[in-house]
């Protein structure tokens, strides 16, 4: 079979067949994490489990250092809670990288290259239903926040807003992720692709201020992507400042989108034509 066979022309027919292979292929997903909810539970652990440490074990003490003397622990936990909300972003990103690298390895592309489906749409479902399930995440922990004594003073535009950069950020980590998963041989070098992803929100300002840090990784700190998302969203919720946060965030939401995509869609379509 040639590769001209695997795709459509690009008219708008063909971009119209796209869009519903695609959510062929995202209804595939969802009913994956229907049938297999102990992956959706997992994403909502992690960031669980930080949430309760960081504010019932940890908060007193650490919000003593990061905010100064005379704060108590709610002041904490404003502070605290939109970090653990960007971290929930992060938290879907293994999820997908081996949820890809399953379907490569299990030899649905090698069925999919027999149908007449367009090129990238298993791709797409996949990342579609990963934002979808880190939404979802996203929407339970931000309740357990409030609950527990969250305090956000956002408008209701403000909300939207901040919710638009998280779903932004989830994309763009799901499309990286997707491209982990298309590069990985295995479903457990897929799973071990993303951890530092998971891991850089806690090298940011996240839970502590970067300024309590040693000078190295005070400007390693400052200036990786997941400070600028955090102090946005953080700014939106809590009213502080955001300054050029905004611009950056979205800058870097935007490359991870567009890197993620090529990486991904690249490694797709050398799997399609070997």
């Amino acid at each position: 079979m040639s590769t001209a066979t695997l795709t459509r022309p690009e008219t708008t027919a063909g971009r119209s067949t796209a869009v519903r292979d695609s959510l062929t292929m995202l209804r595939r997903n969802l009913k994956h994490m229907q049938r297999y909810p102990a992956m959706t539970v997992s994403i909502l652990v992690m960031p669980l489990i930080f949430l309760l440490l960081f504010v019932y074990v940890f908060g007193g003490a650490i919000g003593t250092g990061t905010l100064g003397p005379g704060t108590d622990r709610g002041d904490y936990i404003n502070y605290m809670v939109p970090g653990i909300i960007v971290m929930t972003a992060t938290a879907g990103a293994v999820a997908t990288a081996v949820s890809v690298c399953t379907d490569k390895t299990e030899g649905i592309i090698n069925r999919f290259r027999t149908m007449s489906i367009s090129r990238g749409a298993m791709l797409s479902g996949h990342v579609l239903g990963s934002t979808i399930q880190v939404t979802a995440v996203l929407t339970l922990i931000t309740g357990v926040s409030l609950a527990i004594g969250f305090r956000p003073d956002a408008s209701f535009v403000e909300w939207v807003a901040a919710a638009g950069l998280l779903i932004f950020l989830a994309l763009g980590l799901s499309w990286l992720c997707a491209g982990m998963g298309m590069n990985a041989k295995t479903p457990e070098s897929a799973s071990n692709g993303p951890l530092p992803l998971t891991l850089l929100p806690l090298m940011g300002s996240s839970l502590v201020d970067p300024a309590s840090m040693p000078v190295g990784l005070k400007w390693f700190a400052e200036n990786q992507p997941f400070t600028p998302i955090t102090e946005t969203v953080r700014g939106l919720l809590m009213g502080s400042e955001i300054g050029n946060n905004g611009w950056i965030a979205l800058l870097w939401c935007a490359a991870l989108v567009l890197f993620g995509y090529w990486w991904a869609l690249r490694a797709y379509n050398k799997t399609v034509t070997r």
